[in-house]
């Protein structure tokens, strides 16, 4: 029987060790803390390989009906070029009954996309390394850190920023971050962010803003005093961002495309400067 052929289950937790060892063999990170919070808010779906394991894994995180985000499409090298990504893909395009759907592509994964209808709408481009704000980088009225009776805020401002309800994932990410802050101007929140630690280094986001400015302020609050490298996933269209983030410190380490199916991407996503996870957006 072909693999392709294989049943495609929806995993649990108890799947965990079995997602991070197909991440390995793909030299991808074994990026637990992450894993554990797509099982949470998200739909992850496996084929189990005949020999033990894996052979592949699809994530589906649902924002409301109407959109979800699509990640780790990931195909054990065995089996790779025999269709099981394209079969993967095709599971949750039917799982999502209509929605619109997106992901961030690499070269590699992008012709899969491309050939089961998804078309690409933007950039991605991810920065790392040791992030060095001067003072006047955080110097920002209304910045400061966020607390449990700014959530009905801070998921407003998601709502119309990604276009549809992520209050499931608002909710879990105080407890999964390291920090998180909001921008609060006449009573109202205008901007937010957090960081959370990855494997090799902290990552910057989401990054929610009315401007440049308050984007750059939230940053440079959320990375001070932070030990380590950093990441930053930018969009492409935000340059006077990235020239700031280049000039702290920040190198382009590869980009990946934004690719949508069945619709536009909703909301006011300009003020959208990094998402929480290129996994979740």
């Amino acid at each position: 029987m072909s693999v392709t052929d294989l049943p495609v289950r929806r995993l649990g937790p108890e799947d965990l060790r079995e997602c991070l060892m197909l991440a390995i063999d793909r030299r991808w990170l074994p990026e637990e803390a992450k894993w554990r919070l797509l099982f949470e808010i998200g739909e992850v779906y496996g084929v189990d390989d005949p020999s033990g394991g894996l052979a592949g894994t699809v994530v589906l995180a649902r924002y409301g009906p109407g959109l979800a985000a699509v990640s780790m499409v990931l195909v054990a090298t065995r089996h790779g070029r025999k269709g099981l990504g394209r079969r993967l893909m095709l599971h949750v395009i039917e799982r999502a009954a209509g929605a619109t759907l997106f992901l961030t592509a690499t070269p590699y994964g992008r012709p899969v996309y491309e050939r089961v209808g998804f078309t690409t709408v933007g950039q991605v481009v991810s920065h790392t390394g040791h992030l060095t704000p001067v003072p006047d980088d955080v110097k920002l009225e209304g910045l400061r850190p966020a607390s449990e009776a700014d959530l009905p805020g801070i998921m407003r401002l998601d709502t119309r920023t990604s276009g549809a309800p992520r209050d499931h994932l608002m909710r879990r990410l105080p407890g999964f971050a390291a920090r998180t802050r909001v921008v609060e101007r006449g009573g109202r929140i205008t901007g937010f962010g957090a960081v959370w630690r990855n494997v090799e280094n902290h990552v910057l986001g989401p990054i929610l803003a009315d401007s440049t400015p308050a984007a750059v302020a939230l940053i440079a609050e959320l990375a001070s005093g932070l030990h380590g490298p950093v990441r930053l996933d930018l969009d492409a269209r935000h340059t006077e961002l990235t020239a700031w983030a280049q000039r702290r410190g920040l190198i382009p380490a590869f980009s990946t495309a934004l690719m949508v199916h069945g619709g536009s991407l909703p909301g006011d996503r300009h003020h959208l400067f990094a998402p929480v996870m290129v996994a979740l957006g």
